[in-house]
């Protein structure tokens, strides 16, 4: 990726304030999205003005590499309702050294950001070092807690570990991002204090599994998410991903439950700005 960092205009959150026009559709926070990646070079304004006029009132972009924590921190310094995470992501073992934890350490401290990340296990990717993600893992965990910072965690294939890692770190804050794992370790993550992300993939039909598990989650464990560039949701599949179709997301998950879809939209947006600590009020309604 070319590390380019965009200049748009700032833009406050405030700007987004409930409007009679808006009053009827609950605020959304999309809790991973890429806003950063070179796909949105060419049309990032527009993508960034269509998800506020989809109620997308906050995302969360985290950094996958060092080379790239400036980049998102120029987004997210230029748009007031971006929130940056910085991190090592498993999949980029071969960009990584150890010495980046030791400057990942200095960024914790001096930017402030909301949460580390992306980092985590992925032993789906090709020529993946298994010892080496962990050992990344393992020290992203423990700035984590020693800069008390919920952690962003990519877990394909890995979950086990992931679970077995957080445990020995004895940190006790963060999500799990497009959750792909089983009952009973969605509840192992949940008794360890995390939180569980789902987006575009869990609107298929055929990801059945996923879809019963969502309905039958803690509603105070779930976020949503685009993940966009990528993991378009069934409405826009083979098109790339924009945080503005996180809505689709949540009309098709909310089918899933019981809830009414607003009491929903409300709960996974309160549970967003508790984890990562957004300077962010909304009401009853769920609107700011």
């Amino acid at each position: 990726m070319s590390v380019r960092p965009s200049t748009p205009a700032s833009t406050s959150i405030a700007s987004h304030a409930r409007s009679p026009a808006n009053a009827v559709t609950p605020a959304l926070i999309d809790t991973h999205v890429h806003t950063d990646d070179d796909r949105f070079d060419t049309d990032r304004d527009d993508i960034l003005d269509a998800a506020r006029t989809n109620h997308v009132i906050a995302q969360v972009v985290p950094a996958i590499s060092r080379v790239l924590w400036p980049r998102v921190k120029q987004l997210c310094s230029d748009h007031s309702d971006l929130f940056a995470c910085y991190g090592l992501h498993p999949c980029f073992c071969g960009d990584h050294v150890m010495g980046d934890i030791e400057e990942l350490g200095s960024w914790l401290a001096r930017e402030h950001p909301v949460a580390v990340g992306e980092c985590g296990l992925d032993y789906q990717v090709a020529g993946g070092d298994k010892a080496i993600q962990q050992r990344l893992f393992a020290a992203q965990l423990s700035l984590a807690r020693e800069f008390n910072l919920p952690v962003v965690i990519h877990a394909r294939k890995a979950v086990e570990d992931v679970i077995r890692m957080i445990r020995a770190s004895g940190h006790s804050k963060g999500v799990v991002h497009s959750f792909n794992g089983s009952s009973q370790q969605a509840q192992r993550l949940i008794d360890l204090g995390y939180k569980l992300s789902f987006g575009g993939a869990v609107t298929f039909n055929r990801a059945k599994r996923l879809r019963e598990l969502f309905a039958t989650l803690p509603l105070e464990a779930i976020l949503l998410e685009t993940d966009a560039p990528d993991q378009p949701d069934t409405l826009h599949n083979g098109l790339r991903n924009e945080p503005a179709y996180l809505s689709d997301v949540w009309q098709n998950l909310s089918q899933l439950r019981d809830e009414a879809p607003a009491d929903i939209a409300l709960a996974t947006t309160r549970n967003a700005i508790d984890l990562f600590r957004l300077p962010i009020n909304i009401d009853e309604h769920g609107c700011i």
